[in-house]
């Protein structure tokens, strides 16, 4: 009878970006089960979005997740403008567009340098952060910030683009459409790239419905879903595009379906820069009426939704966010499973989980099931903790 053995990956991993805690349980070198242990980066941002006003809320999301920067308060805005009815002037759901498109290339090329670094394969890793850079410095120049750009406010955007910037943004694109070629062909030609992804991780099409993922994770599986297609926002529905689908649900096909969305994000921002009209940028929006609105958009790795209900004063009174990471960490709990321990890094981190995005805690009274700490406690206890590492230090210092 073969030993089961328990192999912990985290909650600090050289391989994992955040922290985060897997026990695998394994028999000889195949990985037969798995916990997904979570809850170290809550920060309690519902509760401070309900004690903020409606335009500092967008500042407040954009710092849920330094990569879906403009993810968040895309999906915040597009809440409120549901929840009072706004109509944002058409010059402005171009340029989130393009910002928006601008947000999954550098996202995208991220996690390919990761990929590629955690099969060994750093040639991968340097060419997807070299190519990164030009995207981040096109976000300098349009917004003045690499990342959390505060491009988006009810009812429009901050900034405009102005008519300079767009030679140097289509210079961008030409140069990382060349680079796209370069991946594709690597990923597609190189045996060792092949043997390291394929039949890896796999997620099988029933198993990506009964798991409910979504973005690339599914795509990859063969579920044809996109929000921006299937219930369109921003730009989507006026420019020409196309949902990337792979069907084996392996790492392979999660590569593919990535680096084949450059494409599409590529064409999408040509488009807008062409398409764009003069106008204004912002509807100038004063209040916000009692209700409820939600809003959701395709973020690099998913659907992110936003919840919001208004009473009718300047902050909500509920506001509930879902990031895509919460439903695709999940899935691991059959896509890790049947695997070598070997496989188990990249297997994990084939779905690009955002832990900062995600994770919610709630503290009960286990006999009872009674509440007893609520958000509010929660900042107040981490408040606390931060006034106390920071005495510490004080401390320390002065013994020295």
């Amino acid at each position: 009878m073969a030993h089961k053995v328990i192999i912990p990956i985290g909650p600090y991993h050289p391989l994992q970006e955040e922290p985060e805690f897997f026990r695998l349980y394994v028999e000889g070198e195949r990985v037969v089960d798995i916990d997904i242990v979570l809850g170290y980066m809550h920060r309690g941002v519902e509760e401070l979005s309900e004690h903020k006003h409606f335009d500092q809320v967008a500042y407040l999301v954009e710092r849920i997740c330094g990569i879906c920067s403009t993810s968040h308060p895309f999906a915040y805005v597009n809440a409120v403008e549901d929840l009072a009815k706004i109509k944002v002037p058409e010059r402005a759901l171009y340029i989130r567009t393009i910002v928006a498109e601008m947000e999954r290339l550098h996202s995208h090329l991220l996690w390919l340098g990761l990929a590629g670094h955690f099969i060994g394969y750093n040639t991968i890793w340097m060419w997807g952060w070299k190519y990164r850079e030009p995207i981040l410095d096109s976000f300098e120049m349009i917004t003045g910030n690499r990342n959390h750009y505060a491009m988006m406010k009810i009812g429009g955007v901050r900034r405009d683009i102005l008519e300079e910037h767009v030679p140097p943004l289509k210079k961008m694109l030409d140069e990382l459409s060349r680079a796209t070629d370069m991946f594709y062909g690597a990923v597609n030609d190189d045996p060792v790239i092949k043997a390291r992804l394929k039949n890896v991780g796999v997620l099988k099409k029933e198993q990506a419905r009964e798991f409910c993922v979504v973005g690339p994770t599914a795509r990859a599986s063969g579920i044809d879903i996109d929000v921006r297609r299937d219930n369109p926002y921003g730009a989507y529905d006026r420019i020409e595009w196309k949902v990337i689908l792979e069907k084996d649900g392996d790492v392979y096909a999660k590569t593919l379906v990535r680096i084949r969305e450059l494409y599409e994000s590529i064409k999408i921002i040509r488009q807008c820069l062409e398409r764009m009209p003069e106008g204004e940028i912002d509807a100038d929006v004063q209040e916000i009426p009692p209700g409820e609105g939600i809003g959701r958009i395709e973020a690099p790795r998913g659907e992110c939704f936003h919840y919001v209900r208004s009473d009718g004063t300047n902050r909500p009174t509920r506001h509930k966010i879902r990031a895509p990471s919460y439903m695709n960490v999940a899935s691991n709990k059959v896509s890790a499973v049947g695997g070598t321990i070997s496989d188990a890094a990249i297997t994990l981190a084939a779905v690009d989980p955002c832990y900062c995005c995600t994770e919610r805690v709630g503290v009960f009274n286990k006999g009872t099931g009674e509440k007893t700490l609520d958000g509010y406690d929660l900042i107040r206890m981490s408040q606390e903790k931060t006034v106390f590492l920071k005495e510490s230090l004080h401390s320390l210092k002065e013994d020295k």
